[in-house]
C-alpha cells in the first residue's frame, strides 16, 4: 500500500481499489442477510399480485429523475442545481457546501431518488411481517453502503481536500484502513487519547474475588457512612464492565459511591478458547451468584441491593428465579437497566436471529469454540451504519482524519468474546423461542424458572430511542415480575440515555404510577421530569438500603483478602483480532 512515490490520481485509484476490497466486500459477506438472489426474489414479491402500484413507483421515479436530469442540464454551472428531492431530517452526507456544486447535487439526489425507490419497493413486497422486516433492514443496508459520500471518485470533500494536499489526505487514509483492517473494526475514536485504569474505570476499589468467569470488585467507600445493604452490579458480559464506571464525571459506579453505598461490580472475563463450552447455567453458578453471596458475606448483611444491565439484567434475573425457586431470599430490591426478560420484540436485532441462524450457531458450537467480539461488534453497527461505519470511513478514510477521543466510543469498540455454547443458548431459548418469560419452560441449574416469583421491589429503566431493547419490551418485562415495580422511561438510546451523568443533568425522563398492559396509555398519562434519573433512582435505592453505618475504608475480609487494585486484570484483556 506504498504510495509515497504516486501522483494524487495514482493514490486515488489505489485507495478506491483497497476500500472496496477491504470495507465493502467485507461488509458485504460477512453480514448474515440474504444474498444476491434471494434479496431480488424477495424484493420483486407482490409485483404480480399489484402490478399497478408497482407502475406506480416506477413513473414516479422516472419522472423524478428526468426532471432532475432537465435540471441539470439547463442549470448554469455557476448556480446551485435546485432539489427535486430532500434528504431526511438528520441526514449529514450532503451539507456540505462541496455537494451544492451542480454534478455533485446531481449525483447526491439522483442517490435519494434511487433510495427512495427501493425503499418503497420494498414496503410494497407482499410479504409476513418478519420476512418483510428483514427485507427492510438489508434494503437499508445495501442503501446506506452505496451512497456517493462513501467513495473518494464521488465525495467532493474527500476530493477537495486530496487536492489541497496534494494526495497526502488520501496516503493518510490508506494508513487509516490499513490498521483498522489489522484490528477487524473501523477506529470511532482516538483509542491512544484512553487507557483503561488511568482516564477510564478510575473508581477507587479492589478486586476481592476471582474465578475463571469474573473478578468481583469493591469500591473504597468515599462517605463517612455507608448503608449497611450492599449495591451489587451485574454490567452485559457481552461487553466490558466500565462502561458503568467511565470517566469521574460520568461514572455511574461514582455516583452510587458517593450516594453512600457500598458498590460492588461483577468484571465479566473475556472468554478464551478453552471456555467455549461454557453454558447459560455456568455465568449464573461462576458469575451471578457468587458475587451476590460474597458481597453479603464482606459486609455481613442479611440482605442486598442487585442491579443489572442489558443483557447482565437477563443474568442477574435468572439468578434470583433460581434462588426463588430453591427457596433462597437475600435480595431487598432489584434494579434493570435496558433489560429484556420477555423477549416479544427484539427490534431490528430481530432480523438477525431466524431459525436457520440458530441453527446454523449451534452447529458451529457443537463442540466449543468462542464468539469472536469483533462478530458482535459488527452486528451492533450495521443497525446504525451510516453513524456507526460511514461516517467513520468518510473521515478515517476518505479525509485521512484521526476519530475525535470519545470514551464511550472507545468502550464501544473495546469488544469481548463469548462462549459459544452460551451464546447459542440465550439466542434460542430467549430471542427465537422467548421461552425466559414463559413459567417452568426453562430449567436452570436443575429447577424450572419462574420470573413470577422475582417478588422483591424493582426500579426498572427503558430508553425511549433504545434500537437494542426497545422501551415497550423493557416494560413488559417489567410487567413480568411480582413486586412492586417503579418504571421508568429516560430519553436518548442504549447508553447514553443510561449513562446520562447527574452531573451534566441533561435530557429527561417520565415517570407513571400502575403499569396497564398497553406501554402507550401509561406514556400518555406519564409525567416528563427534566434531567438524569440518576437523581430519582437513588432517591429510591435509599428506601431499600437500610441503615447507615459508619463507612470501612479496609476493603474484602480475611476470607475474601484483596487481590489486586481495581479495575483488575479481567477487564483490560483485549479480544483477539
Amino acid at each position: 500500500m506504498d504510495t509515497a512515490n504516486k501522483s494524487p490520481m495514482e493514490a486515488l485509484a489505489e485507495f478506491n481499489r483497497q476500500l472496496l476490497l477491504n470495507v465493502v466486500k467485507p461488509l458485504s459477506r460477512d453480514s448474515p442477510g440474504p444474498g444476491a438472489p434471494e434479496f431480488m426474489q424477495s424484493l420483486t414479491a407482490g409485483v404480480a399480485q399489484d402490478a399497478q402500484r408497482w407502475f406506480d413507483i416506477q413513473n414516479r421515479y422516472y419522472q423524478k429523475q428526468l426532471e432532475l436530469w432537465t435540471a441539470f442540464s439547463s442549470q448554469p454551472s455557476d448556480k446551485a442545481l435546485s432539489n427535486v428531492v430532500e434528504a431526511e431530517a438528520g441526514d449529514r452526507r450532503f451539507r456540505a457546501p462541496e455537494w451544492q456544486q451542480p454534478y455533485f447535487s446531481f449525483i447526491a439526489q439522483s442517490y435519494l431518488l434511487n433510495a427512495r425507490w427501493l425503499n418503497e419497493i420494498v414496503e410494497s413486497a407482499q410479504l409476513e411481517p418478519h420476512a418483510k422486516k428483514k427485507l427492510a433492514f438489508f434494503a437499508r443496508q445495501y442503501i446506506d453502503s452505496i451512497s456517493p459520500a462513501n467513495f473518494a471518485w464521488s465525495n467532493p470533500e474527500a476530493l477537495k481536500l486530496a487536492a489541497e494536499t496534494r494526495g497526502d489526505s488520501l496516503t493518510q487514509g490508506l494508513k487509516n484502513l490499513a490498521g483498522d483492517m489489522d484490528r477487524g473494526l473501523v477506529s470511532m475514536t482516538d483509542e491512544s487519547a484512553f487507557e483503561v485504569g488511568r482516564n477510564l474505570a478510575m473508581t477507587p476499589g479492589a478486586v476481592v474475588y476471582e474465578n475463571d468467569f469474573m473478578q468481583l470488585i469493591q469500591y473504597r467507600p468515599s462517605t463517612d457512612t455507608v448503608f449497611e445493604r450492599p449495591l451489587i452490579m451485574v454490567p452485559p458480559c457481552i461487553n466490558k464492565y466500565y462502561i458503568l464506571d467511565l470517566q469521574p464525571d460520568n461514572s455511574f459506579v461514582r455516583y452510587a459511591v458517593d450516594a453512600g453505598h457500598i458498590v460492588f461490580m461483577v468484571s465479566w472475563r473475556n472468554m478464551p478458547q478453552s471456555m467455549g463450552k461454557a453454558t447459560w447455567d455456568d455465568y449464573l453458578t461462576r458469575g451471578v451468584m457468587p458475587a451476590l453471596d460474597v458481597a453479603q458475606a464482606i459486609t455481613g448483611s442479611e440482605k442486598v441491593n442487585a442491579l443489572g444491565f442489558c443483557v447482565g439484567g437477563t443474568l442477574l434475573s435468572s439468578a434470583l428465579a433460581v434462588r426463588r425457586a430453591r427457596g433462597a431470599g437475600g435480595v431487598s430490591s432489584l434494579t434493570l437497566l435496558a433489560t429484556m426478560l420477555d423477549f416479544f420484540d427484539t427490534g431490528e436485532l430481530s432480523v438477525f436471529i431466524d431459525q436457520a441462524y440458530v441453527t446454523k450457531r449451534e452447529i458451529d458450537f457443537a463442540d466449543g469454540g468462542i464468539l469472536p467480539g469483533r462478530e458482535l461488534a459488527l452486528t451492533f453497527a450495521s443497525l446504525r451504519a451510516n453513524d456507526l461505519i460511514w461516517q467513520y470511513v468518510v473521515n478515517n478514510y476518505l479525509k485521512g482524519k484521526t476519530p475525535a477521543p470519545f470514551d464511550l466510543l472507545y468502550w464501544n469498540s473495546d469488544s469481548t468474546n463469548l462462549p459459544g455454547s452460551m451464546y447459542s443458548y440465550y439466542i434460542r431459548n430467549m430471542y427465537l423461542e422467548n421461552n425466559l418469560c414463559r413459567s417452568g419452560k426453562l430449567k436452570m441449574c436443575d429447577v424450572p424458572v419462574d420470573l413470577r416469583r422475582i417478588d422483591m421491589p424493582a426500579y426498572v429503566l427503558a430508553t425511549r430511542d433504545d434500537h437494542i431493547v426497545p422501551w415497550k419490551t423493557a416494560y413488559a418485562s417489567g410487567r413480568l415480575l411480582s413486586g412492586k415495580v417503579e418504571f421508568v422511561l429516560a430519553a436518548s438510546g442504549h447508553i447514553a440515555g443510561v449513562i446520562n451523568s447527574a452531573a451534566r443533568n441533561r435530557r429527561n425522563y417520565w415517570l407513571g404510577g400502575k403499569l396497564p398492559k398497553d406501554p402507550d396509555r401509561w406514556l400518555q398519562s406519564a409525567q416528563s421530569q427534566p434531567g438524569s434519573w440518576w437523581t430519582h433512582w437513588s432517591a429510591w435505592l435509599a428506601q431499600h438500603g437500610g441503615d447507615r453505618v459508619p463507612a470501612r475504608n479496609l476493603l474484602g475480609t480475611e476470607s475474601y483478602p484483596q487481590i489486586e487494585p481495581a479495575p483488575g486484570r479481567y477487564v483490560k484483556e483485549k479480544a483477539p483480532g
